[in-house]
């Protein structure tokens, strides 16, 4: 069992994770919905092939059970992980967190109101598939309705505010690009995407569209080497344009406040009167243009160093990062170590599943999707079932398992993903994941066996729930995402260590419900187990 796990992790690590990545860079997903749609369906394959064996091989409550368990985990668990292991305070956006956790809510009320008859009939399955369908137009034109949500909040901000707000955007429609970006990055919490053309029509006769596609390209879409050259091509370009337009103020020359040209300032005041602007004047455009191309020069061999160090840093990684390869020993003991405990792994995964992260197998990204899924699927049927032994040698009856240790295990790989990309600062994709792995789960993980089983396999027959504990398992799901909106609302819309713990003891506090509910503490849920006599 915990070789699998190991086995889930590296293949989340090394193959699942970047291969999301180049889907998202091909379809220009912004990181939320990427997280919500993508990154959801892969991670939880787990838990649809646990529901798949369910429905079809055991005839059981175990998908059902799993899948309402890996759902509290999900939220509660990923986030409070997420929140204490991140390293830094993630700032989240409100927008992207009420969508999922609405759109959740809607599924889980569904979801209650079929099951609560211990029945599900071949409609209720296709109405949860089609739910799933339209969460998706949903997220392909989440940027549209974000817009309007934007607008409607900005308004009632501005009704309240009502002066400040306007000062602020007199302040902001008199000062130069640079710091309209940063302003629009403030008022828009943190945009994962800023399109240029929102740009050119927010602030006209400010930006020319190559302006405007310099400052896009240093956002976090693009990688580090592509940011760093634009950020300083545009300085290059902002400090030609305030050479080139020099104007004087009150006698003090702006370029003294705005760069810091050494040869320009000389006193940290420019010339006081019109006789000397005249005499000095020219001499000084000239010390300008000069300090201007010296440090244009200076730019292109910082670039070349960074650009040279960068790739010394990357082959440096590739020893150590990335999947060990099995032809390739490392160096150091604990490496070799490594190295020889994954090696039967590493061997399986080097033949099947092609590495997108190499240059030459970029293509290939859709194989590594497909293909690092399967991988998931099969290392977790495998958990699943060393697992249920485990429960069977230590006699804990099988919904407990379902809920605790199955739900733990089947979204491991969804708590590695989130946590990777919460560790880059990506907040929004890591909650979107662990909510809209749910979604799936819920409409896709339930809805489809269920579907296939009603109206492909068997038409017009029933399936027949036999817990009723699972109705107040579901309550409490319904419970915890309300529980955690709340939380992070109350915390500022940030992801931190004290988020994190709270998470997590809710946690702990939905088990022992769940668990004495399953034990018939409250109300008479489940007959008691036979005993061998």
């Amino acid at each position: 069992a915990v070789y699998m796990f190991y086995a889930l992790a590296i293949v989340c690590d090394d193959f699942f994770v970047p291969s999301l990545e180049k889907i998202c860079e091909r379809l220009h997903l912004s990181e939320d919905v990427a997280g919500a749609t993508f990154m959801a369906a892969g991670s939880s394959a787990p838990e649809l092939f646990t529901s798949v064996i369910g429905v079809f091989i055991t005839k059981g409550d175990v998908g059902v059970g799993t899948i309402v368990g890996s759902a509290v985990f999900n939220i509660l668990c990923i986030i409070g992980v997420c929140g204490l292991f991140a390293g830094q305070v993630v700032a989240l956006s409100s927008w992207s967190l009420l969508r999922d956790s609405i759109y959740y809510t809607l599924s889980v009320v569904a979801l209650i109101v079929f099951i609560y008859d211990e029945r599900v009939s071949w409609w209720e399955s296709l109405v949860l598939v089609l739910m799933y369908v339209i969460y998706i137009f949903i997220m392909k034109y989440n940027s549209t309705i974000h817009h309007c949500f934007e607008r409607k909040t900005k308004n009632s901000a501005n009704m309240v505010n009502g002066l400040a707000s306007n000062t602020e955007m007199d302040d902001s429609s008199n000062c130069d690009a640079t710091v309209v970006l940063l302003k629009k990055g403030n008022f828009h919490r943190k945009a994962s995407v800023i399109m240029v053309d929102e740009l050119l029509s927010a602030y006209p006769h400010q930006l020319s569209f190559s302006e405007a596609g310099l400052r896009i390209m240093i956002t976090s879409h693009f990688p580090p080497k592509t940011r760093l050259s634009m950020a300083s091509r545009m300085l290059i370009n902002e400090r030609q344009r305030l050479i080139n337009s020099r104007t004087y103020t009150n006698g003090e020359s702006e370029v003294a406040i705005k760069i810091p040209i050494k040869h320009v300032v000389e006193n940290g005041t420019g010339p006081s009167n019109s006789g000397e602007r005249g005499t000095n004047g020219t001499r000084r455009d000239e010390d300008a243009a000069e300090a201007g191309n010296q440090n244009e020069n200076e730019d292109n061999e910082n670039n070349e160093n960074d650009e040279e160090e960068e790739e010394d840093e990357d082959d440096d990684d590739d020893d150590h990062e990335g999947p060990y390869t099995p032809f390739d020993l490392p160096t150091g003991k604990i490496e070799m170590l490594k190295w020889v405990f994954t090696w039967p792994l590493s061997f399986v995964l080097y033949f099947t599943v092609p590495n997108c992260n190499k240059p030459h197998l970029e293509k290939w990204f859709m194989v590594t999707f497909a293909s690092s899924t399967l991988w998931i699927a099969a290392f977790s049927y495998m958990m699943v079932w060393m697992v249920t032994i485990i429960g069977y040698t230590l006699g804990i009856p099988d919904v407990i398992m379902g809920i605790t240790f199955l739900a733990a295990g089947t979204s491991v790989p969804d708590c590695m993903a989130s946590l990777i990309v919460a560790r880059q600062g990506m907040g929004d994709m890591a909650v979107s994941n662990s909510i809209g792995s749910n979604v799936f789960d819920i409409l896709i993980g339930l809805g489809l066996p269920w579907a296939l089983q009603t109206l492909a396999v068997n038409y017009g027959s029933y399936i027949r729930l036999n817990s009723r504990g699972l109705i107040y398992s579901v309550g409490l799901l319904l419970a915890s995402v309300f529980v955690t909106v709340f939380g992070v609302h109350m915390n500022k819309w940030k992801l931190d260590k004290k988020l994190g713990c709270v998470c997590l003891s809710l946690y702990g506090i939905f088990l022992c419900f769940s668990i004495m509910t399953e034990f018939n503490v409250f109300t008479f849920v489940n007959l008691p187990m036979c005993r061998d006599h």
